[in-house]
């Protein structure tokens, strides 16, 4: 397997989804500059809306856990947490490229064979469904109290 093609082959393996194969691609390839990694902002509606929770089912622990700790804290007051949003939307898929250097690096130490590498990439990479459908039941959850709520004072 040319070089080219197995780094293609593990990013795909990484994203797990072939339509954001590209995006993921193009975004990637503004943190690499000439082998060495850059901060850079691009822009991402999922790491806005989502926050926390994007980086948490794009398996980016690390930043989702400092990011919930941000929302929490500082981000209890109306313009820091509009900033905080703001930051995720810009910067999400920068931690999302960290955490996909990172399980590569592990990856690439332990296996010697490039396509066990790939496969491995395929399991350890990706993202989790499950946090699609724990945010979904939540939000169900947190609305139908609401309702309640509102419903009662109404009353």
């Amino acid at each position: 397997m040319q070089d080219e093609e197995y780094e293609q082959k593990m990013l795909e393996a990484f994203v797990g989804k072939e339509d954001k194969f590209l995006w993921y691609q193009n975004a990637f390839s503004k943190f690499n500059i000439n082998g060495v990694d850059a901060i850079k902002w691009h822009w991402s509606w999922w790491g806005l809306f989502g926050g926390f929770i994007f980086l948490l089912y794009r398996k980016a622990y690390l930043a989702s856990l400092v990011l919930f700790m941000a929302s929490i804290t500082i981000g209890m007051f109306f313009p820091f947490s509009l900033i905080i949003a703001v930051l995720a939307g810009g910067y999400s898929t920068y931690f999302i490229y960290k955490a996909y250097k990172s399980q590569k690096q592990t990856i690439e130490a332990v296996i010697e064979d490039k396509e066990k590498r790939v496969e491995t990439m395929k399991e350890i990479g990706g993202y989790h469904q499950w946090v699609v459908w724990v945010y979904g039941i939540f939000t169900v959850v947190v609305m139908a109290v609401i309702t309640t709520m509102v419903l009662q004072l109404s009353h």
